[in-house]
């Protein structure tokens, strides 16, 4: 029975706003008396009846309110809860700019860069894709804040490929905030992880000069990564010690997605498409859910003055 509750849900909404829509609509037009003259006739309709931009206005609304309400009805966790490893996740550290900018009331822009699992692939729609899904997370947290989240994923790359777009793509576009997932495409094209590590560190050290904060992503657990389990074992380390060398933050999402499978008992298909390696909707919708919450702890943080270590608030790149 519980399952049908949001088709009932939504077939109600849907019904709610076919009323609201009939009331707002102009009643069907009567014969006129013969004493009223053309010029009568159009005065008393444009009294009597909205226009049609009022009208269209009103409908698209109620229409969004059904969506929306639907929407939220048929959450995608509702079949599947998103939770955190247990024991949580390692402090991503402190995101300053981020911060100052939130704490002054400023625009914050953030740029989502990296390869297919960024650009979305796998996803059934925009709305699902990671950093769209981020962004509304987001604004539903800042609900005054200006918040832009910038997707910059390209299929196919890696660390060389991104390194060549890094400025117009991320630097001159000025971010508050630069989440770089790098690797997975390195590790099926069996590059050297310690020669993309290298890139990486030199990535990060233009995007520091500029004066962004930054959150590395490592490669995701699925069956193509661990087909390919040493060297992506050795490119996930190598990523992590280029954080804490350059002090920026990694959101470990290899970890937390073989969490879900070997841990929370989640059937890789649950997460992962047919192709082996992309995530599908429920996999970004969590992904950028706990993402979310680390960058919200690492805002607060700051705001709140709790665990920053003053090394991480004032390190510039030498």
């Amino acid at each position: 029975m519980s399952s049908l509750r949001p088709f009932f849900l939504t077939t109600c909404l849907a019904a709610c706003a076919a009323l609201l829509l009939s009331s707002v609509s102009p009643s069907p037009v009567r014969a006129q008396s013969a004493q009223t003259t053309p010029a009568q006739q159009t005065t008393a309709a444009a009294t009597s009846q909205p226009s049609s931009t009022e009208q269209r206005g009103i409908a698209a609304r109620a229409i969004d309110t059904v969506k929306q309400a639907a929407k939220s009805a048929g959450d995608i966790f509702n079949r599947v809860p998103c939770l955190p490893p247990k024991g949580g996740l390692k402090s991503m550290g402190s995101l300053p700019h981020v911060a100052n900018k939130l704490i002054a009331g400023q625009p914050v822009v953030i740029i989502a860069f990296g390869s297919s699992s960024t650009q979305g692939h796998g996803a059934s729609s925009p709305d699902f894709y990671y950093p769209n899904r981020l962004a509304a997370q987001l604004r539903r947290h800042y609900p005054t804040a200006d918040i832009t989240v910038i997707n910059a994923g390209k299929g196919g790359e890696d660390a060389p490929e991104m390194l060549r777009r890094l400025q117009t793509a991320v630097i001159d576009v000025h971010p508050d905030l630069v989440i770089w997932q790098v690797g997975t495409n390195a590790v099926l094209r069996n590059l050297d992880p310690a020669d993309t590590a290298k890139l990486v560190e030199e990535g990060i050290s233009r995007i520091q000069a500029a004066g962004s904060d930054i959150v590395l992503v490592d490669p995701q657990y699925s069956p193509a990564v661990n087909a390919r389990r040493e060297s992506a074992s050795k490119m996930i380390s190598l990523l992590g010690k280029v954080g804490e060398l350059r002090h920026v933050g990694v959101f470990p999402r290899f970890e937390v997605m073989r969490d879900w499978h070997e841990k929370q008992a989640i059937p890789v298909e649950t997460f992962v498409i047919e192709d082996g390696l992309h995530m599908n909707d429920w996999g970004y919708a969590c992904f950028a859910q706990l993402l979310g919450d680390d960058i919200i702890r690492s805002v607060g943080q700051i705001k709140l003055g709790v665990n920053v270590p003053s090394d991480v608030r004032t390190y510039r790149p030498m």
